[in-house]
């Protein structure tokens, strides 16, 4: 949330949707708790915010989820929307092997969020083989906070609180539905 509100400041955009995956085609977890429960925690977790929204263009689509495949899809929708995908430095170091890395750029904008041990230098000499990158790639700083999906996750397998490190509602939502390891209230 702290990486969408800072783009969408940063960057002067008009509005941050968070789209879920249905399914990551790169990375499986344990105690995955499926696009629907995702879904959902990423609405509670958006409520009340101004210019952040949740889509579920990804969660309705079911299989694996490419990112070129979604960005294809809002272009159809509004193809006078200027699209801008936003991503942390880290992953965008690996955007050169994603799936179509050059048709992804024509069709958005990269909103790199600064990560730490990744300079602005790393992702631009990373990105140069992809054509036009260079003028396709913004920059915008995030206050450091060392909060990760997967540090959630394993404070719930843990039984620890998630008190402060996630909306008060997501908590209640991980809780209520026993997801992640927990036993369900």
């Amino acid at each position: 949330m702290v990486c969408a509100q800072e783009a969408l400041a940063d960057l002067e955009l008009d509005r941050v949707l968070l789209i879920p995956v249905h399914t990551p085609p790169h990375k499986r977890l344990d105690d995955e708790p499926g696009a629907q429960h995702r879904l959902a925690l990423c609405r509670l977790a958006a409520a009340g915010s101004e210019g952040i929204e949740v889509l579920s263009i990804e969660a309705d689509r079911p299989g694996s989820s490419f990112t070129i495949d979604t960005l294809r899809s809002l272009h159809e929708r509004d193809p006078d929307d200027e699209l801008t995908f936003i991503v942390g430095a880290d992953q965008a170091l690996g955007l050169p092997e994603w799936r179509e890395p050059a048709a992804l750029l024509e069709l958005a904008e990269l909103g790199v969020a600064g990560r730490e041990g990744v300079s602005e230098a790393d992702v631009v000499e990373k990105l140069e083989a992809l054509p036009g990158a260079a003028a396709r790639v913004r920059f915008f700083s995030m206050p450091r906070i060392d909060i990760s999906s997967s540090m959630i996750r394993a404070r719930v397998a843990e039984g620890r609180p998630l008190r402060w490190l996630v909306p008060d509602a997501v908590a209640e939502y991980i809780a209520e539905h026993g997801l992640y390891g927990t036993p369900a209230r």
